[in-house]
């Protein structure tokens, strides 16, 4: 007879799980060596405009045509990702994070992915937010 305390133990961590991995927690998976990555791409003036079109295509239906968020998906414009670093954002681009529906952009170049971040970090901030 098979004991019901490790499945019990699943359902009652499962909800604390899926809370970390939504607040942010993401950030804390991402390896230090992967942190200290930055955006070469973030100071050639075309980057940003090249950026928006692939955030077009890729990230609005999901963060917005402002990166306001839509539908329970976070805003880009936050200051999470305001104060993430660009090799956070990387890793998260690549990696995904599947707790909260969002894909990993392999499917996009290593290049594509910096000219996103690029443009995410051209913008304002949200408004309200100092």
């Amino acid at each position: 007879m098979k004991s019901p305390i490790l499945p019990l133990a699943f359902i009652l961590l499962l909800p604390a799980m899926l809370f970390a991995a939504s607040d942010g927690a993401w950030i804390q998976r991402v390896p230090d060596s992967e942190r200290a990555i930055t955006n070469s791409l973030v100071k050639q003036p075309k980057s940003a405009f090249a950026g928006k079109q692939l955030f077009d295509e890729n990230c609005a239906k999901c963060h917005g045509s402002d990166a306001m968020g839509l539908r329970n998906r976070p805003s880009l414009r936050s200051d999470r990702i305001r104060h993430a670093k660009d090799g956070e954002i990387f890793w998260m681009l690549r990696n995904g994070n599947p707790y909260k529906g969002m894909p990993p952009w392999t499917s996009l170049s290593e290049q594509q992915r910096w000219l996103v971040i690029a443009y995410i970090r051209s913008l304002p901030p949200a408004p309200g937010v100092k």
